[in-house]
């Protein structure tokens, strides 16, 4: 038998080594060098994963990878399941031991402080392509390990294309797995919030020991908020320095890089670089039909493959665009009492499609600048006066809404440095928090962006 083990290890090591050749060094280290493989009491050979994750994984997309090199190198095929450290018996077959991630309780499951996390955020439901496979690895990785080497993470996306949806799932794996530990989900906008009404309370104490000595797991999204809240980027500087000292999880997300995120303090920037930062990109057509498979799936619409493919050919701008159209699709379907079809489809997608073709920078000037009576030249001009800084903020915002410009390219349009123009996106984005008015002046603008007003 000994010899027999080592035979089984020398080929076992061959075989990994044809698959590091020829996936990606993260990837790798990710989901087959934690494999083993061994006899099980039938004599046939077994390859054992550490966890359903692993194995949903593994089977998804290197089963056929590994039993080629298997069946190349010994002529025998192999089974696939779960690592249960009782070596003298056989782990059940992988067609019972693929179970979904378990849902929690509660309808949606409440941090120890902060937000509520979405039922269904978490990293079962999440459809991996090439586009997040390195962010999917990481956060995972981050909530399994209790003793990560690398304990930070930034996660970095446009809207819509799945951070949020990572950093949620990092704190229900983190629940599933360890429910003793306190986990803290908020964006940067609330904290700041929350910071200032403990200021004016004489609470001041009590924050700090809530998030410095009561945390162990830190979700903090849209950190690109802080940009110029000096107070509260000093409290979150003193925070983080706890919470590394402390060897703590924080996982941060943005739609823009630390290096992009302007008036930000050299110290936090440099905190928010320290950890790994992870991009996500657009999913490929692929990626977002499986998307809509699944989606179509776990909302019970009965969608045809056709229809799948034509959906994911024309909805190409993230993952909420995606949902967005399938649920009209379906939505529509039922209203008029017919099946999903074609025809149906490329009804209801005519004016989605439509309007990212048509609003460009230039039709949103033109339309800004009639809503406010304002001239395009006063609206790109040097001018700080508040009658031209609003409509030329609105813009910009509505310039990064519906074009897919950089950043850079839509502050130059607008003869703006790009950390002007994040500025006033941000600034925009907090007015119609506390401004219904300005909510409606938006809403307005975009009516007629969208149903071709202009």
């Amino acid at each position: 038998m000994p010899a027999e083990k080592r035979l089984m290890e020398n080929y076992w090591d061959r075989i990994k080594s044809a698959l590091k050749d020829t996936i990606p060094l993260h990837t790798y280290r990710m989901w087959i060098k934690p494999l083993t493989i061994r006899r099980d009491d039938a004599g046939g050979l077994f390859i054992e994963c550490p966890n359903a994750f692993s194995l949903r994984r593994v089977q998804e997309h290197y089963s056929q990878q590994i039993q080629k090199e298997i069946k190349r190198l010994t002529g025998q095929s192999c089974r696939f399941g779960i690592a249960d450290g009782r070596h003298g018996r056989s782990s059940r077959d992988a067609a019972l031991t693929v179970e979904p991630q378990l849902t929690l309780p509660d309808i949606n499951r409440q941090v120890n402080a902060g937000r509520f996390l979405r039922r269904d955020f978490t990293f079962d439901q999440f459809v991996v392509g090439r586009n997040n496979d390195f962010a999917f690895s990481a956060s995972l990785s981050l909530a399994s390990n209790r003793q990560a080497a690398q304990n930070c993470l930034y996660l970095l996306s446009d809207t819509g294309l799945g951070k949020s949806h990572l950093t949620q799932a990092i704190g229900h794996h983190i629940l599933q797995d360890r429910p003793q530990e306190r986990v803290y989900y908020t964006t940067a906008e609330d904290f700041s919030n929350e910071m200032v009404a403990a200021f004016r309370n004489d609470h001041l104490e009590k924050f700090k020991g809530k998030y410095r000595d009561q945390c162990d797991v830190l979700l903090l999204e849209d950190v690109h908020h802080l940009g110029g809240k000096e107070r509260t980027q000093q409290e979150l500087s003193a925070t983080l320095d706890s919470l590394f000292e402390s060897g703590k999880k924080i996982i941060f997300s943005s739609c823009y890089s630390p290096s992009e995120i302007p008036r930000l303090a050299d110290k936090l920037r440099s905190r928010f670089a320290y950890g790994l930062i992870s991009n996500i990109d657009p999913p490929k057509f692929g990626t977002r039909v499986r998307i809509l498979e699944k989606k179509a799936e776990d909302k019970s619409i009965q969608v045809s493959k056709d229809v799948i493919h034509y959906l994911a050919s024309e909805l190409s701008d993230d993952i909420r665009q995606l949902e967005s159209g399938l649920m009209q699709v379906a939505a529509k379907s039922s209203l008029l009492g017919c099946a999903i079809d074609l025809k149906l489809v490329e009804g209801v997608l005519r004016n989605m499609v439509r309007q990212r073709k048509t609003i460009t920078i230039d039709v949103i000037k033109k339309i800004v600048c009639r809503h406010y009576g304002v001239s395009h030249q006063d609206l790109v001009s040097r001018s700080r006066k508040q009658v031209l800084v609003r409509p030329r903020q609105v813009a910009i915002f509505l310039a990064r809404r519906y074009t897919d410009a950089p950043l850079q390219t839509i502050g130059k349009s607008f003869n703006r440095y790009h950390a002007t123009a994040l500025h006033s996106i941000n600034a925009v984005e907090k007015g119609m928090r506390e401004s219904g008015a300005l909510r409606q002046q938006i809403a307005l603008i975009s009516e007629k962006l969208e149903t071709g007003d202009f």
